[in-house]
């Protein structure tokens, strides 16, 4: 099965997370890791699985991301499975009581992706994931890359279990 994971990434925690989902499927998906600038319309067909990531700036995923996602066909994504991840701060971490009712009132990175998948025709194999980062620039936390190759794993567990059974 071909897998592809589309990521962005402002301060390297995004692409840390997709370098860790990659290597965690690599022994079972063909899979590739790919920055959103690198991305053809071509690399998107023929895939089995596409996981999309981006960091959350301003409750969204990045305008690369964004424009990605618009230049899919409406039903682009007919017969792929997708998922969508995020790295983002907690709200313990903002120390803002308006931050905090913001990102409340309108969520995180993932949604979005998750959202604009599903409407592209892909369907939605896990819910959308969040991966933590210290402060605005990050690092990561601690475990996060262990958190994101489990999921990694588990969705692809769950494209696995949907597969069509040979005749």
């Amino acid at each position: 099965m071909k897998a592809l994971i589309v990521y962005d990434s402002t301060y390297g925690n995004t692409e840390q997370v997709a370098q860790a989902m990659t290597t965690a499927l690599a022994g079972q998906a063909d899979v590739t890791m790919r920055r959103v600038a690198d991305v053809t319309a071509e690399q998107l067909s023929g895939l089995g699985l596409l996981i999309v990531g981006s960091p959350t700036q301003g409750f969204q995923p990045t305008t690369a991301i964004k424009a990605l996602l618009e230049r899919i066909p409406a039903q682009g994504l007919q017969g792929v499975q997708v998922a969508a991840f995020d790295t983002r701060i907690t709200t313990a971490d903002m120390h803002s009581w308006l931050l905090t009712f913001l990102v409340k009132r309108f969520g995180y990175a993932a949604r979005p992706i998750a959202d604009r998948l599903q409407q592209k025709a892909g369907e939605l194999v896990a819910p959308p994931e969040g991966f933590l980062v210290q402060g605005k620039e990050g690092p990561l936390r601690q475990g996060e890359l262990v958190r994101a190759a489990d999921w990694a794993k588990q969705v692809m567990a769950t494209v696995l279990a949907s597969a069509p059974v040979p005749a």
